[in-house]
């Protein structure tokens, strides 16, 4: 597991900010899922498939994984969310979400299964139901699974199954079951939706969304107050996703990331004023040796080069 993997699978743990990125999502920023009712749930999605003499097991990994309660015509209603951090454009999503989605509905079968028939609940049902230990009154719990991409580029990936088909015949869509990703994208978002956000993650996606343009990323820095004490974490996220040498302090809770910015910048100046100073001292130092056919040491001593500009002129030279 990679280095974007790990920050953000720890980060989106974190219920207050998966509840955030649901409610964005979801509820256009309506804070109805509530991060206290957010529990978790094994991301490993495992079934076992065909009869008992040939079982075979189907096993695929989530991100993240978590089970919800909510109200649902007065009553109290389960929903499964999912999360899954993409650092980069899948061109497999609709097919790599649409399994983790229908194995977990799979799961769900199969434990209803069991259920009946350990408990023996046979009276009044009819032979399909006894065959697949599912009845006409069982219902499945909603899966929602949604992607966060950790870039700046524009998603140019198929958002659909059926884009990903060979044939795009209407006729023949018509009877192709497809399935839609759900896509959290920093390029496609304007102020307004990054302001729907209750919790970093807000400020998370919008740096990552202007981290290619310095003046517009300047001007969010300027203008994003919740930048100057930013969650540690969350600052993590930031600096290893958009290659940000951010300076870290493990022993904070919170971190400062536009003077971080400022400091980083101010270093890069610096750099580049030195490297062009040696540039130019190593044309002056050739121009010396070959003018007046003299050894590199003397070539630097006459032109005055300090002990630790010497050391990197060697190298150079």
């Amino acid at each position: 597991m990679g280095k974007v993997d790990v920050v953000t699978k720890e980060y989106m743990q974190n219920n207050t900010v998966f509840a955030d990125a649901c409610n964005y999502f979801i509820y256009g920023g309506q804070q109805v899922i509530q991060p206290e009712k957010l529990h978790e749930m094994d991301p490993e999605e495992i079934l076992s498939l065909f009869d008992q003499e040939n079982q075979k097991a189907v096993e695929k990994a989530r991100d993240l994984l978590k089970m919800t309660t909510m109200m649902s015509d007065d009553k109290a209603a389960y929903l499964i969310l999912g999360i899954e951090n993409e650092s980069k454009i899948r061109y497999v999503e609709p097919v790599k979400n649409g399994l983790y989605d229908f194995l977990r509905y799979a799961v769900q079968v199969r434990q209803t299964e069991k259920k009946h028939r350990s408990e023996k609940e046979w009276k009044g049902h009819n032979s399909g139901e006894f065959l697949s230990g599912f009845y006409k009154e069982d219902k499945l719990i909603p899966v929602i699974t949604l992607v966060i991409l950790y870039g700046s580029e524009k998603w140019d990936g198929p958002r659909t199954l059926q884009e990903m088909m060979t044939i795009q015949d209407p006729a023949i869509q018509k009877y192709v079951a497809d399935y839609q990703i759900n896509l959290i994208e920093p390029a496609a978002m304007d102020e307004e939706d990054l302001a729907k956000f209750q919790s970093d993650l807000g400020s998370v996606l919008g740096f990552i969304k202007y981290s290619k343009d310095e003046e517009a990323l300047n001007n969010f820095l300027s203008n994003n107050a919740s930048l100057k004490r930013l969650d540690r974490e969350a600052a993590q996220v930031i600096s290893i996703c958009t290659n940000t040498k951010i300076e870290i302090d493990e022993e904070k809770e919170e971190i400062d990331v536009c003077k971080a910015v400022d400091q980083m910048t101010e270093r890069a100046r610096r750099e580049g004023e030195s490297k062009g100073r040696l540039e130019t001292l190593r044309n002056a130092v050739i121009n010396v040796m070959e003018t007046f056919h003299v050894g590199l040491e003397e070539a630097m001593a006459s032109l005055k080069v300090t002990k630790e500009e010497q050391a990197l002129l060697k190298e150079m030279v």
